[in-house]
């Protein structure tokens, strides 16, 4: 997943624990219909099933510098390990190739405070942060401390008139995370004249950690994140002189794939196309097991026990598997696919599922709240119905799941902008379960949900069997559902638009809905 921004709904015990209701009893259409048997699917994707694919993609990094990025030969491998396990299950495998602005450290950034007292500061660098090596004083940027408004309000660095001239020796713009995106207070720091930039976390519950995520578009200077708290530290020494470092490789012009599976024969509603789909890259920085491995394992366990348990041969319209390159630099691999689309193909689209993220240590039942109902971030017409899929499932084994926002910042979000109804799973990234949760899902409170998110620890010892196994059930009756309904789930219900509250929200300068990668 991203250096992700998502947020869940607060979770109560009483009010956020689903209730059993009669299977895909979505609506009217619905209502009378007897329950679509799922269970051989959902019997055929094992554990063991998905362990042996994520195994195979922890050999890949292994083999290739420690990771499976997109643009580096870790990704080529396991984009064509897919493709083949998927021509061997019997499907028709295109790949689908775009060019992209790749960028990655080359070393660790660094940086430590040079006066009024020496010491190093925990940092990380932004994606297509520039090469550097600078000694300069501090330069607060319209910090508020403590911060005022909700999160996302803080205006530091967001205008040019912000940013005070700086003198003619070397200058470090502090910068408050906030209102706009990272990339816009680099760029105006940049072009006012400063040297290098340290951006820390805003200050609210959540926000006070190391801070890390990406620019969108190169800069020429360094730009690195810290926590709010070594940020606050920093405002309060006048005066003060750091050195910031980073050593970073950007490609404007790097080539990767998406990998698409599709069975070749025909179904009766051959204009529904289900749209099934998991980032196959990793961050430069780890293996990306848990992220998203687990993701790619389930759905290449799914398509493979579709044809196996002949679930294929009853399906009512076609299911279609997808892998995504680059969406760690922005969903850029969902979103060429959608983009490339004509107005009919993309009509075809019937669903999209996404599952991002399903084998957390710590993990949490996480649902994409298609009705909007924890944070008002609905989808488009059918995500509802598709929520319901997933909540129903879980109610009917007693297991408990909670809603995560809606708000297009996984590999669904080109789907939802397009008004296509999407629904997924997600079992927590570096967010910290809360005592509530712990109660609801097991696990422990206090610590996050996968302590080794975007990290090179993020390896084939970061998975709860437990998890990919729950979820991944879920993940197989989910398509059951979709591919199998005589009916359909949505009635009369075909397109809406997005609102154009929210599809502005998503088309802001620099931001197409970027999952893992936190803009802002």
């Amino acid at each position: 997943m991203r250096r992700a921004l998502y947020s869940t709904a607060a979770v109560i015990l009483t009010g956020s624990l689903f209730v059993a209701a009669p299977a895909d009893a979505g609506n009217k259409h619905q209502s009378k219909a007897k329950p679509i048997d799922t269970s051989k699917l959902t019997r055929g994707v094992t554990v063991n099933g998905q362990l042996k694919t994520l195994r195979q993609l922890q050999v890949i990094a292994n083999r290739n510098g420690g990771n499976r990025a997109s643009g580096l030969p870790g990704y080529d491998a396991s984009a064509a390990y897919v493709a083949s396990q998927l021509k061997k299950a019997g499907y028709k495998v295109k790949k689908q190739t775009f060019t992209f602005a790749f960028s990655r450290d080359l070393a660790p950034a660094e940086l430590q405070q040079v006066t009024p007292t020496a010491r190093d500061i925990e940092t990380a660098a932004f994606d297509y942060s520039g090469s550097g090596d600078v000694t300069g004083a501090v330069t607060p940027i319209k910090l508020v401390i403590p911060p005022t408004g909700a999160p996302g309000s803080t205006t530091s660095g967001c205008t040019p008139g912000d940013f005070p001239a700086p003198g003619s020796a070397p200058s470090v713009a502090l910068i408050q995370r906030g209102a706009c995106d990272f990339g816009v207070k680099a760029a105006n720091a940049q072009a006012a004249g400063y040297d290098a930039v340290i951006i820390f976390n805003e200050g609210q519950e959540g926000r006070q950690e190391l801070l890390t995520g990406t620019l969108g578009t190169p800069v020429d200077i360094p730009v690195v994140g810290v926590s709010y708290e070594d940020g606050v530290a920093l405002s309060q020494q006048p005066g003060a002189t750091v050195r910031v470092f980073a050593s970073t490789e950007v490609d404007l012009n790097r080539k990767t794939t998406n990998v698409i599976a599709d069975l070749p024969r025909k179904t009766k509603n051959q204009d529904q196309v289900v749209v099934v789909g998991a980032h196959l890259d990793s961050v430069a920085e780890g293996p990306g097991i848990n992220d998203n491995g687990t993701g790619t394992a389930a759905v290449l366990e799914i398509a493979k026990q579709y044809t196996k348990t002949r679930t294929a041969k009853k399906a009512q319209r076609p299911v279609r598997f997808a892998f995504w390159g680059a969406e760690e630099k922005g969903l850029l691999g969902a979103y060429h696919y959608v983009d490339s689309l004509t107005d009919t193909q993309r009509g075809k689209i019937y669903a999209n599922l996404n599952f991002d993220m399903i084998g957390s240590p710590n993990f949490a039942r996480f649902v994409y709240d298609g009705d909007g109902s924890s944070d008002g971030n609905a989808g488009p017409a059918g995500s509802a119905e598709i929520e319901k899929v997933f909540t129903r499932y879980f109610a009917k084994r007693k297991l408990a799941s909670a809603p995560t926002s809606f708000d297009g910042r996984s590999d669904y979000g080109p789907f939802i902008e397009a008004g296509i109804p999407a629904g997924g799973l997600f079992s927590g990234a570096e967010g910290v379960k809360s005592p509530a949760e712990a109660k609801l899902f097991g696990g422990t409170a206090g610590v996050a949900y996968d302590v080794c998110y975007h990290q090179a620890c993020d390896d084939i010892t970061n998975v709860s069997t437990r998890a990919i196994d729950q979820l991944g059930d879920a993940a197989a009756h989910s398509v059951g559902v979709l591919a199998l309904s005589k009916k359909g789930l949505y009635g009369d219900q075909r397109r809406a638009k997005v609102s154009g509250k929210k599809l502005a929200a998503m088309k802001r300068a620099g931001d197409r809905s970027p999952g893992h990668a936190l803009t802002r």
